[in-house]
């Protein structure tokens, strides 16, 4: 990252893009004011700042959990038609831009910026919970094989599909705004169709802007609160060291120092490196448990569980509070809404930012498909095991599972052999899920409080970082970080109107798009172009096709006659 005061051109920038990277003084103000207001509230008045929040959220899922579940089902659909529609052809950058990074690093960044260390705390205390006290409109009874099959169901609707549409509409949305027409690297950017360019670049775009860097600094700050619970949890199995307040604390300062180098070193190596290899041990942990665990069963529950999964999507998706019970929808599905929604800001700068180059319809298939396969097989693997461990009566993790979801893991890999070399596996991937989350992130707010800028100044994106964490260890100290949790979800719920808004203003654009009239093809052969990008066709390099020579001739026809420069906007 560059500590100029202006931007240096960048490969992954639209042409002739020279934004500056000079902070925006009132946003950070602002944002950083409400935020330590927020945090000195929490922390000199806990109570009154918990019964305020418990009371607001309470209201929420009473009158707006409908909301919650109608929006999520809209971006799912809509994710999967403007994929397979003409518009999936257009690239998020000029016409004959090519993708910045490697597709196994965008994947590694993406997946470890999206759920990296929820993943970590839910993937065995979720299938484990609904194992033992099923959601109550399913109707089946605790600890039997309906249950297990029940409980790998709600975890891959809460974790798969749904969560990525969410992140992809938001991400689809930044990287055209600000690859396909030039408009910078902020959310505001994306709403000119609709509220204009002049409102986008002053307060009703700044204020866009502001709720997307609060929702970005709660939701994010809840995930290392949860990651320094973990780490605490397995420092206490493997050395011995008592989980406390002050173990907490300091893994957060340790882990935050992490950051700041992580930070200085840019994007290309801190945020790149640690994420692929936070994908390399997770996916050596993942083999050991599949190896040493109930091999066979894993195997047979895969295809069951995502069968009954597919089966089971249109109920779950439309379940609400009129005939279900509304306390469990509370806790859990709105809850992980609303949580996802809350992270959108963050997810969806973050993916944008590193998918330039890339077609509509790569990047929509691979953020829905890629993070959601490799998020079925964590859970089938990991979720699984404890779920036979406890079925076959090997191990005990109903007490675990009562302690705390972070408890939940190590109690699993505790019954496997080398338990606690893989609990220290287990604990150092969730310390770098916290580097990258905690980088990722402040990266994102550094851009939202730049005028949208590619490359913050560091001192900016390390300013925003450190508050984060600082919010996080006062709430660990006042013992608030539930009350963390459903601030980020009282924060969501303003969201759901501006991700719809969102959508609206996207359509509005991607009709207008010359690119999408370029050549009109069945949904099967864009698919097969996903797969040929995704793996590498070979083909590419034997020179222009006869469809490459015909899309050619199309664009210059189409240069020709509206006088744009062949990426969407002004020649």
């Amino acid at each position: 990252m560059s500590t100029e005061t202006t931007e240096q051109p960048d490969p992954g920038a639209p042409p002739g893009d020279t934004r500056r990277t000079s902070p925006d003084p009132a946003v950070v103000a602002v944002g950083f004011t409400v935020v330590l207001v927020l945090v000195l509230w929490a922390w000199l008045g806990d109570r009154s700042f918990d019964s305020a929040s418990t009371t607001a959220l309470s209201w929420v899922l009473d009158n707006f959990g409908w909301l919650f579940v109608v929006a999520a089902d809209v971006f799912l659909v809509l994710c999967l038609v403007i994929a397979f529609s003409r518009f999936g052809r257009i690239r998020l950058g000029a016409d004959d831009a090519r993708p910045e990074f490697g597709n196994l690093a965008w994947i590694a960044m993406m997946f470890s910026a999206g759920m990296g260390i929820g993943l970590m705390f839910y993937g065995v205390g979720e299938p484990l919970t609904h194992y033992l006290a099923p959601p109550p409109a399913t109707g089946v009874r605790a600890e039997s094989g309906e249950a297990a099959r029940t409980a790998m169901e709600y975890s891959f609707f809460h974790w798969t599909l749904t969560p990525w549409a969410i992140y992809g509409i938001a991400g689809l949305a930044l990287a055209y705004a600000g690859f396909r027409k030039g408009r910078g690297n902020r959310l505001s950017a994306a709403f000119v169709p609709l509220i204009g360019a002049r409102r986008a670049e002053s307060w009703p775009g700044r204020l866009i802007d502001l709720l997307a860097v609060f929702a970005t600094v709660f939701g994010t700050a809840t995930s290392l609160g949860l990651g320094a619970l973990q780490v605490a949890e397995g420092l206490d199995l493997t050395t011995g060291l008592t989980a406390s307040r002050t173990s907490q604390l300091v893994i957060i300062a340790v882990l935050s120092a992490a950051f700041v180098l992580s930070a200085f070193s840019g994007l290309h190596r801190g945020i790149k490196w640690l994420s692929t290899l936070n994908i390399i041990l997770a996916a050596t942990l993942m083999v050991f448990v599949f190896l040493l665990g109930p091999t066979v069963y894993i195997l047979d529950s895969i295809p069951a569980s995502v069968g009954g999964y597919l089966q089971d999507l249109l109920p779950m998706a439309t379940r609400t509070g009129a005939f279900s019970d509304q306390a469990w929808l509370g806790a859990w599905t709105i809850f992980y809404w609303a949580w996802w929604l809350s992270w959108a800001p963050f997810v969806g700068t973050f993916i944008a930012r590193i998918s330039h180059g890339r077609t509509i319809r790569e990047f929509l298939v691979g953020v829905l498909l890629v993070p959601s396969g490799a998020t079925v097989v964590w859970f089938s693997v990991m979720g699984g095991s404890a779920l036979r461990l406890q079925s076959t009566g090997e191990a005990d993790l109903a007490g675990a599972v009562e302690e705390g979801a972070e408890a939940s893991l190590f109690a699993m890999l505790d019954a496997l052999p080398l338990g606690t070399i893989t609990s220290f596996v287990a604990m150092v991937l969730v310390m770098t899920y916290f580097v990258t989350s905690a980088d990722s992130a402040s990266l994102v707010m550094g851009s939202l409080t730049s005028r949208g800028a590619l490359h913050p100044p560091n001192w900016l994106v390390v300013g925003w970082g450190v508050l984060m964490a600082s919010v996080a260890a006062v709430l660990l100290v006042v013992g608030g970080l539930s009350s963390l949790q459903t601030a980020t979800i009282l924060v969501a719920l303003p969201f759901v109107v501006v991700m719809l808004c969102l959508c609206w203003a996207l359509l509005k654009e991607l009709r207008e798009d010359p690119g999408a009239g370029l050549v009109r093809h069945h949904a099967l052969h864009g698919l097969q172009d996903v797969v040929r990008t995704m793996v590498g066709d070979a083909v590419s390099e034997q020179g222009p096709t006869r469809h490459h020579r015909l899309r050619r001739a199309a664009r210059a026809r189409s240069e020709s006659e509206d006088g744009t420069g062949g990426d969407g906007g002004p020649a």
